[in-house]
């Protein structure tokens, strides 16, 4: 293990104990998308079916245990479990990410596995998992950007999100040059930099709102959000 990929799922698990302190100190799902969990969720559990059926290492598997486990019960939380249930604000989580997220993903991987004459229903659902990682964070991006100011706490979550995929990229790097069978593969290179760049101006203003020790304000620092919020009809929210 080389450790840009140690360091990226360091900074993994640190994103998910962070989120679930979050969650248990304030008691309220408030500036969290469930959208985005749930598709974290779909992409752990089609990307990792091969717990069931290849072993690598103890470390290998307990991580995409601990990715899956942490994911469903974060999910769990916020769609059944009180007070998060009646906390969470479903009407400023907007992204329709079955329609523009899940769909899509899905019909590109296909494409991709047709143009390469490939029809393992494995690699179908991993491919897809890569695509779906890739824009997974949006709807969390467009919350954050709806409300304007960002929690603490949901601010270092949000980071080391972006950090664990930096790393990762140089992960792949690093292990197609230095590992003998490990080989370039540009469908991770291409999702995985189009997921970086989701967080460029989120990592702008997570450095500078750190380093004045003022709470971090959002004000379009994401193309895709913006985007998607200029074409979505501003709600008025209730007590307005």
């Amino acid at each position: 293990m080389n450790i840009f990929r140690l360091l990226g799922d360091l900074s993994h698990v640190v994103s998910i104990f962070i989120l679930l302190l979050r969650l248990f100190t304030t008691r309220q799902a408030a500036g969290i998308s469930l959208k985005t969990q749930e598709m974290f969720l779909l992409v752990f559990v089609t990307r990792y079916l091969d717990l069931f059926t290849t072993y690598y290492s103890i470390y290998n598997s307990l991580m995409k245990i601990l990715y899956i486990g942490s994911t469903a019960y974060i999910v769990h939380m916020l769609r059944f479990q009180e007070p998060f249930k009646s906390k969470y604000d479903s009407a400023n989580d907007p992204f329709l990410h079955l329609k523009f997220g899940v769909l899509p993903c899905f019909c590109l991987a296909c494409l991709v596995l047709l143009v390469q004459y490939s029809f393992d229903v494995v690699e179908l659902l991993w491919t897809f998992s890569i695509f779906l990682e890739s824009i997974a964070i949006v709807p969390q991006i467009v919350m954050l950007q709806r409300d304007g100011e960002v929690e603490n706490l949901t601010s270092h979550y949000v980071f080391f999100m972006g950090a664990y995929r930096a790393l990762y990229i140089l992960n792949w790097i690093y292990r197609s040059y230095f590992e003998p069978y490990y080989r370039h593969n540009w469908i991770v290179y291409i999702a995985g930099t189009v997921q970086t760049l989701l967080y460029v101006d989120f990592f702008y203003y997570y450095f500078i709102s750190k380093s004045k020790g003022l709470p971090m304000k959002v004000q379009n620092w994401s193309p895709v959000a913006s985007g998607w919020m200029r074409a979505q009809p501003q709600e008025k929210r209730v007590g307005e």
